[in-house]
């Protein structure tokens, strides 16, 4: 972890703030702030690899999101989550997976060296993965729990979860300086409007979409009506027994559009 501590203290234009909340680290708020090889991954490699962190020249970011067929990202984990926001179809997610899934998920999990998060998502995942002793005990919690976490939020002062730093100011130069540290992977959970902003400002190395078969009819998607364009090359494929399917893709520039 000596590697992250470098990083953080060294980012330019920051005010560093410590929150010395009983019980917890002291944590730094900060503020002011490719892989592009060819070829497809077949799924044996991708398993073969495991958790391993891979140490590339530098950070590599990669983006994993759940989705149902119609695009909705939004609650698939909890059915409660968003109650309160009216949203009553949540959970659409549990249990869809089969274990080959399963592991996939967990292993990715497991490669990271450090992870990005919007507010949004950072919150639940503190309540969550950072908070309940059976989901801290789990690979997943352990993996987000021993990791440095990274924050992009203009409204979060005071995070509830250890080894977290708030982003806020120049986000593109703050990202880039991340990138710029050597080898492993920064992953990005969830934070549908923080991969979009990702996307649009080519900050992304690979993105990983796990497409549930369910239409959900409603809710946020992570592509709205109106966004961007972005062509993909297929890095990797995998439909499970369960119907559940898992695309890696790397970003390609913009798309090529048919002229009259």
């Amino acid at each position: 972890m000596r590697k992250w501590s470098a990083v953080a203290a060294k980012l330019s234009c920051c005010r560093i703030v410590d929150d010395r909340r009983p019980g917890n680290h002291s944590k730094r708020i900060r503020e002011g702030v490719s892989d592009r090889g060819g070829g497809v991954r077949s799924w044996g490699e991708a398993a073969h690899k495991g958790g391993a962190k891979a140490k590339d020249a530098t950070m590599k970011l990669t983006t994993m999101t759940q989705i149902s067929i119609d695009g909705v990202m939004q609650n698939n984990g909890a059915p409660t989550d968003d109650h309160p926001n009216g949203f009553e179809r949540g959970g659409w997610a549990l249990g869809k997976g089969d274990d080959g899934t399963r592991t996939f998920i967990t292993q990715t999990y497991q490669r990271a060296e450090a992870f990005l998060f919007g507010r949004r998502t950072y919150e639940l995942f503190a309540g969550s993965w950072g908070s309940i002793d059976q989901m801290r005990a789990h690979p997943i919690g352990v993996a987000l729990n021993e990791a440095p976490k990274y924050v992009a939020s203009t409204t979060l002062t005071a995070p509830r979860w250890d080894q977290t730093t708030v982003l806020r100011g120049d986000l593109a130069a703050a990202i880039g300086e991340l990138k710029a540290t050597p080898g492993g992977e920064l992953q990005v959970h969830g934070s549908g409007a923080l991969v979009r902003w990702l996307l649009k400002n080519d900050l992304v190395d690979e993105m990983t979409l796990i497409v549930i078969p369910v239409i959900v009819g409603l809710g946020a998607r992570l592509f709205p009506e109106t966004g961007p364009d972005l062509a993909l090359d297929l890095v990797e494929s995998r439909v499970d027994s369960k119907g559940v399917t898992i695309q890696v893709f790397r970003p390609a520039g913009r798309p090529q559009y048919a002229t009259v």
